[in-house]
């Protein structure tokens, strides 16, 4: 009996517990509305100031394409021990003689691998 008493009262205390009026609601939902779209507004102005940084950084880091034969032998001894099948089809380098490495597999499938002059893999 005394559980019986003590599962009423809870279940009465929920259930008011989450009884919400309508008016609280939708003055609510204007308040959330406004700050969305205030905060909508703020990241559009941060992301385009973040795209001109990054377009600056990006032209600093272009690469120029090389010859094949141009590459150090530490970068192509690196390709032929970890891709024995692999061929250079083309050959980039930027001005922190980072190197970009576009290649090919004798079963058909090309991938894009970068590495460090002395031939250590980069993940960019």
């Amino acid at each position: 009996m005394k559980n019986l008493m003590i599962a009423a009262v809870l279940s009465l205390g929920t259930m008011t517990a989450f009884a919400q009026e309508e008016n609280a609601v939708e003055e609510t939902g204007t308040a959330v509305e406004e700050t969305a779209t205030e905060a909508t507004d703020a990241v559009e102005e941060s992301t385009t100031e973040a795209t001109e940084e990054v377009g600056v950084e990006a032209s600093q880091g272009e690469f120029s394409e090389v010859g094949a034969e141009e590459l150090p032998e530490s970068v192509t001894a690196a390709v032929s021990k970890n891709y024995p099948t692999a061929s250079i089809d083309k050959a980039y380098v930027n001005d922190a003689n980072q190197f970009k490495l576009e290649v090919s597999l004798e079963d058909g499938t090309a991938g894009t691998l970068y590495a460090d002059e002395n031939g250590n893999w980069i993940e960019m």
